[in-house]
C-alpha cells in the first residue's frame, strides 16, 4: 500500500513538473507556416525541458496577447510596433533572433510587369496602375504592416484603391490560398511562400530589394507588469535561441535547396 501511494505521489509530481515546464509563445503565421516551428521545437523540449506551446496569429495581435499579459514571449516581425510594445512597459528588450525577406508573388504571365521592376515601391505602383487583382493578408500582421509601409512609400493609399485590392483579413497561408485561386499579385515571406503547396499558375516575380528585409525577433514578457508570466521559463528559451544550437538549426532549415532563415542573433 505505501508503496502504491509513493508511486502515485511520483506521477504526481512528474506531472506538476511537466506542467510547470509548459509556456505560451505567441508566433506570427508565416513563422508557423515556414515549417520552422517543427525543428526547433523538438530540440527545445529535449535540450532545456521546456514545452513551448504556440499561439499562432499575426503581429499586432500577438503584441495585443503579450501587452494582456496572456503569454510568456513573442516571436515576431515589426520593429517599429515591438518597441513602441517595449516602450509601453511590456517587455524589458527585444533579441534579433534571424531573418528571411519578402517577396512578390504574382501569375505566370506577369499582366503588371513587376519582374521589370527596379524597386519594391515600383512593384507595386505598376500593379496599382495596372489594376491587376491584389490579396492583401489585411489582418495587421507583420506582413501586413510592411505591406502598408510600402504602399506609403510609393505615395499610394490602398484605402483609395478600386475592388482589385483584396484585404482579406488572413494569415500568410490562407491568403496564398486566395491568391492561388484568384490567380493574383500577393507580397509574401520568402519562407511561406517556398513551403506553399498550392502555387497553382503563381510564380516568384520579384526580391532583392533592401526594403523587404525582414527581421524576427524575441520578446519576453515583462515579470514586472505581469507578474504571473513564465519568466524563468522565458529567459531559459531565449538563452536557448542565442545558442549554437539554435544557429545551426535555423540555419540548416531548407526547402528546395533553399535557406529559408538566416541566423543573425547577437550572442
Amino acid at each position: 500500500m505505501k508503496l502504491g501511494i509513493l508511486s502515485t505521489a511520483a506521477a504526481l509530481l512528474i506531472g506538476f513538473s511537466a506542467h510547470a515546464e509548459e509556456m505560451k509563445m505567441a508566433v506570427t503565421t508565416s513563422f508557423h507556416n515556414s515549417g520552422l516551428s517543427e525543428i526547433l521545437l523538438p530540440a527545445i523540449k529535449k535540450d532545456t525541458g521546456i514545452d513551448v506551446q504556440l499561439l499562432v496569429v499575426g503581429t499586432g495581435q500577438a503584441l495585443r496577447l503579450g501587452a494582456a499579459g496572456d503569454v510568456d514571449a513573442l516571436l515576431v516581425h515589426a520593429k517599429s510596433a515591438e518597441e513602441k510594445f517595449i516602450a509601453e512597459g511590456n517587455a524589458p528588450k527585444r533579441t534579433e533572433i534571424m531573418y528571411n525577406d519578402f517577396v512578390f508573388i504574382g501569375p505566370s504571365e506577369d499582366p503588371a510587369g513587376v519582374r521589370g521592376a527596379d524597386s519594391a515601391t515600383k512593384a507595386l505602383t505598376d500593379i496599382a496602375d495596372a489594376q491587376e487583382d491584389f490579396v492583401s493578408r489585411g489582418d495587421d500582421s507583420g506582413t501586413n504592416k510592411k505591406e502598408l509601409s510600402l504602399w506609403k512609400a510609393a505615395d499610394l493609399d490602398p484605402a483609395s484603391f478600386g475592388d482589385w485590392y483584396k484585404a482579406v483579413g488572413a494569415g500568410m497561408g490562407a491568403a496564398l490560398n486566395t491568391a492561388s485561386g484568384m490567380n493574383a499579385y500577393i507580397m509574401s515571406d520568402r519562407a511561406s511562400w517556398l513551403k506553399f503547396a498550392n502555387k497553382g499558375d503563381l510564380q516568384l516575380l520579384y526580391a532583392g530589394d533592401p526594403a523587404l528585409f525582414n527581421q524576427y525577433a524575441y520578446l519576453r514578457v515583462s515579470p514586472e507588469k505581469f507578474p504571473h508570466v513564465k519568466a524563468e521559463l522565458a529567459q531559459k528559451l531565449e538563452d536557448w535561441l542565442l545558442s549554437d544550437r539554435a544557429k545551426e538549426l535555423i540555419d540548416g532549415y531548407r526547402l528546395e535547396g533553399e535557406q529559408l532563415f538566416t541566423y543573425n542573433a547577437k550572442q
